[in-house]
């Protein structure tokens, strides 16, 4: 084989090893350098094997049973002192007890105007979102900017009657752009639930399944959307989340059915 097919294969080879990783939801290099997990699978057997431990004549002394720390009793603990949306983003800054913060960039809050009467509540930061520090700012967050605007409504505007207030279950981005796992949406819960509480909205308008999924313990957006419901003393409209209607532009028409009933809902000036 010539020195050119040699070539041609590596590079064959080493394109469908990325294809590989891609399919296994890694979108990121991390370190420095390559690890060569052989050589220290290697370097992990040739070492020595530590020393038995001597035994011992008496019996050992018991000791205490430690205590698991409960995630989602400490976020709930947080959330609760948190007087401000100020203090709200610091209890969050400062709560350790979720995986998903080693793995991020960013701890992405919020974004918008936090006294708009819309609340906007998504499912978790993206690559892009995990980079800039703000929710919704990928292909999805301009759809999303692109249908509010349809009527008149944007999270730049500083008028709080045509404004937007932007959160997130999750504040961190999940590996690979995977789902929230039940756990994660517990532990984040008490932060969602003081987040509207504190913005106080009129209206909460939840983007895909797992925004339903936690404030109301449903799933099954394509049922659930478009139908008014009540989350803590206001109402909740349930929409597609702007990620599928580009998978699925075909559900863009009841997407633009749910908008139009939102600024109707807005334009009678209702609060419950």
């Amino acid at each position: 084989m010539g020195i050119a097919e040699d070539i041609a294969g590596d590079w064959d080879a080493a394109l469908a090893a990325l294809a590989w990783q891609l399919d296994c939801g890694v979108d990121e290099v991390t370190g420095e350098a390559p690890v060569n997990r052989y050589e220290v699978r290697a370097a992990q057997a040739a070492a020595p094997a530590p020393a038995a431990p001597r035994a011992v004549a008496a019996e050992a002394t018991p000791q205490p049973v430690a205590h698991k720390t409960d995630p989602v009793e400490v976020a709930r603990g947080l959330a609760a002192k948190a007087a401000s949306l100020e203090a709200l983003r610091e209890a969050v800054h400062g709560f350790d007890l979720c995986d998903l913060k080693r793995g991020a960039r960013n701890t992405v809050f919020s974004d918008g105007n936090p006294k708009a009467r819309v609340l906007i509540l998504g499912e978790a930061p993206g690559r892009d979102e995990d980079l800039e520090g703000r929710p919704f700012v990928g292909r999805a967050g301009q759809l999303l900017d692109r249908m509010f605007a349809a009527i008149g409504l944007s999270r730049q505007n500083p008028d709080t009657e045509k404004a937007l207030y932007i959160t997130n279950v999750l504040f961190w981005r999940p590996p690979g752009n995977r789902d929230p796992e039940p756990e994660e949406i517990a532990m984040m819960k008490p932060f969602i639930e003081r987040h509207i509480t504190l913005a106080d909205p009129e209206v909460v308008v939840t983007m895909g399944n797992t925004p339903l999924f936690a404030l109301t313990g449903q799933r099954g957006i394509k049922r659930a959307r478009g139908r008014w419901t009540e989350v803590h003393g206001r109402p909740m409209l349930p929409m597609f989340h702007p990620a599928y209607l580009l998978r699925q532009p075909g559900e863009k028409r009841e997407a633009w059915a749910d908008l139009l009933a939102l600024q109707a809902h807005l334009r009678k000036g209702n609060r419950g």
